[in-house]
Order: C-alpha cells, then structure tokens, then sequence
C-alpha cells in the first residue's frame, strides 16, 4: 500500500550555504548538503503547523523552524556555548511527558530547536 515513511529533507536558503554546511557539521555533527545523505536513528517526529501569529519561533518573520532530536542535551549545550554559540533555554520548556527543549539559530539565522524527548515518548 502506497504511503509517507518519513522526511525526505528539509531545503532552505542561505546567502553563504558552504558556511552553513561547515557549521552543521562542525557544531551539531551533521553532514548535510546537496549530495550527503543524512542517516537518522529512528525515533518520534512532529509535523505540525502553528497559527500564523505565533511567537513560538521567535522572529515574526520566520515561516519555519526545524527541531533536531538530540541526546544528552545537557551535554550538547555545554559543547555549543564552549564554542560561542548562544543557547536559549527556559524552565516552561522541561516538560516530564515530552522532554527537554533549547534553541539555537545557524549562521542563517535559522531558528533550531533541540529537543531531548522523554524516556517513552513516542
């Protein structure tokens, strides 16, 4: 039966794309790019729109944001701020049931949501 088994990419812009690239893969160890294929561990996806004025994103302008599963967030943050990256982190986003959340913005100024799940979270 025909059917969806997942996100076949995310596409978007950048003035510079090679910086982009070399930042992603040097920060949050991810080889992207238009003939790397990235290999992901299985696990829980949201797919979700949000209403138009939502500040959840940040800047009103952003039409998007890509969350990124992540373990041992904690950890993550100490290795991002040891090389100057600003992370955003907020009590209202530990949530027992879902997990941990921090935001951090690429050299494109794409906002970037980390997200630790909870242990059983599907």
């Amino acid at each position: 039966m025909s059917h969806v088994t997942g996100i076949g990419g995310v596409f978007f812009r950048a003035v510079d794309p090679k910086s982009v690239v070399a930042w992603y893969k040097e920060h949050l160890e991810i080889d992207i790019g238009g003939e790397n294929f990235w290999s992901q561990e299985a696990g829980p996806t949201v797919f979700a729109p949000f209403k138009a004025e939502t500040d959840y994103f940040g800047d009103k302008d952003q039409q998007w944001m890509i969350n990124l599963r992540v373990k041992d967030l904690d950890g993550l943050i100490v290795k991002l701020t040891g090389k100057g990256i600003a992370v955003e982190t907020r009590a209202e986003w530990e949530m027992p049931e879902i997990g941990k959340f921090a935001r951090i913005q690429d050299p494109a100024g794409t906002p970037i949501e980390l997200w630790e799940p909870a242990p059983g979270c599907a």
